[in-house]
């Protein structure tokens, strides 16, 4: 069973798309490579997401992206992906290497998914509800 760290140096938080079916596969996958808990979820729809990419100074419109924010710098698109990797367990972490390939050429892979996601994956007309055990790892 994983623990949710309460050290704001250790924890971050990454903001999805709620309805998109990929995000929500995305991070079961996330929370299932991270025992130690670092990382805490919410949609980008919600009202605490919008709060947190105003806070960033980020268009509150901003679905096409997920959202880290470690240590209070926000990180999106393929950097903010391999950021998430690097503190995933052996052997994600390793995938952080691909941060070596210059931004734009990752972006316009990570640019391509994003803009195919709902075609590949499908939407829900709503945010995942999630098991009571995964719940406290989401924002209120």
């Amino acid at each position: 069973m994983s623990h949710s760290t309460d050290d704001p140096k250790e924890s971050a938080i990454v903001l999805i798309d709620g309805v998109c079916h990929m995000c929500q596969g995305l991070t079961q996958f996330i929370i299932r490579r991270d025992p130690r808990g670092v990382f805490r979820f919410a949609s980008l729809q919600s009202e605490i997401g919008q709060e947190l990419l105003r806070q960033g100074g980020m268009s509150e419109s901003s679905i096409d992206t997920m959202v880290l924010i470690e240590n209070g710098k926000y990180y999106t698109r393929s950097t903010g992906a391999l950021r998430i990797a690097r503190r995933l367990r052996f052997p994600w972490s390793l995938s952080y290497v691909f941060i070596l390939i210059p931004l734009f050429l990752r972006n316009l892979v990570y640019r391509w998914v994003a803009r195919n996601r709902y075609r590949w994956f499908g939407q829900s007309s709503e945010c995942m509800i999630p098991t009571p055990e995964i719940r406290r790892r989401f924002l209120p």
